[in-house]
């Protein structure tokens, strides 16, 4: 007979995930139903429901992440699953209507291994379905019971959209400065910007979740900057993978992040240190680096230090996320499901 304990395990991520997955799916489904029928057959291939011309498939849907938050946020406050369903409609709403346009500006002609939107559909197309899921998304939150509640929630979202847009901003702008002088980019500019780009739309979905079953404000503003953190914590181990990340894995090619001359964490933490002048005249070379090249490159990073102070970051960010749901006073079990949800995302590599 197995322990009694093993009978009482608690979920695993993926099992929380899942749960908050299936209790989300008809809301999404129906919000994305009341599309024109063309951008919701572009809505349902970008969210992995279907293929082009509308053929249902079940088997490339993303994690879910960002809806599990906001359904976690609302039971973390005592409210229920249900209240917190909206939010998450929301937020994966939002998400998805940002990487339409992400796929776009970063020129990325692949999506979880299959042609991005813009590649399948066309430029104007997938901008256009871009710009219907973010309308929706609003809507969605307009359309909550609770009309005081509602308010509180869209705010909080065009809040996270703003700082979005503003780390998204940031980030193709640092694409055109230098690798070193005084105008090259910081290592916390270049948290600032993680915060707005990726950790904002995190924060938000505890938050907006939370607001929706009635939380204090102070108490959805804790959950809103613990998701911050760990968005940049998220965003961390995302360039640790770039660089060192399993192809296998991840789904992108080795040192692909070096190759394309992306300014991430590890390599300007790396340009920070004393004797990085090797690194910098490498990633000044013209041209795109060849594979000799970019696995110089990856060693010299190491070797300055650039992967350990990454990491360090990461965990700094991970333990102030950590503290800030240990002060709000969260339910407990909602609150480990949290934990457990969180862990998971940004201990890929760390």
């Amino acid at each position: 007979m197995m322990p009694s304990t093993a009978l009482h395990a608690p979920p695993a991520a993926p099992e929380i995930l899942d749960r908050c997955r299936q209790l989300v799916a008809p809301a999404l489904a129906e919000a994305i139903g009341g599309l024109h029928p063309w951008v919701g057959e572009m809505a349902g291939y970008a969210l992995g429901r279907c293929e082009v011309g509308g053929a249902p498939v079940a088997h490339r849907q993303g994690k879910g992440v960002r809806q599990a938050l906001a359904v976690l946020g609302a039971e973390a406050v005592r409210g229920s699953a249900e209240e917190g369903v909206p939010g998450a409609v929301a937020v994966e709403l939002v998400h998805t209507f940002s990487l339409l346009h992400d796929d776009i500006m970063d020129g990325d002609a692949l999506r979880r291994g299959r042609p991005a939107v813009w590649k399948a559909y066309g430029t104007g197309p997938a901008v256009l379905a871009g710009d219907a899921l973010f309308a929706l998304a609003v809507d969605t939150l307009t359309a909550a019971p609770s009309t005081s509640r509602s308010g509180a929630a869209v705010r909080q979202l065009t809040t996270a959209l703003r700082d979005l847009v503003r780390g998204q901003a940031d980030d193709l702008l640092f694409a055109r400065r230098p690798w070193t002088g005084p105008d090259a980019v910081g290592v916390r500019e270049y948290e600032v910007m993680a915060e707005h780009k990726t950790g904002a739309l995190l924060g938000c979905a505890l938050a907006v979740g939370a607001r929706l079953a009635g939380a204090r404000g102070e108490t959805a503003a804790a959950l809103d900057r613990a998701g911050r953190h760990l968005g940049v914590a998220f965003q961390i181990a995302d360039d640790l993978l770039g660089i060192w990340g399993d192809p296998v894995v991840t789904g992108k090619p080795v040192h692909g992040d070096l190759r394309q001359g992306k300014k991430t964490l590890p390599v300007l933490a790396a340009l920070a240190a004393p004797g990085h002048r090797a690194l910098a005249e490498l990633l000044a070379s013209p041209g795109v680096l060849d594979d000799t090249a970019v696995r110089r490159a990856a060693a010299l990073v190491e070797q300055a230090g650039g992967r350990s102070a990454a990491l360090r970051e990461a965990r700094r960010h991970l333990a102030a996320a950590d503290t800030l749901l240990a002060g709000a006073s969260l339910a407990p079990r909602p609150a480990g499901d949290l934990r457990t949800v969180l862990s998971s995302l940004a201990h890929r590599t760390i």
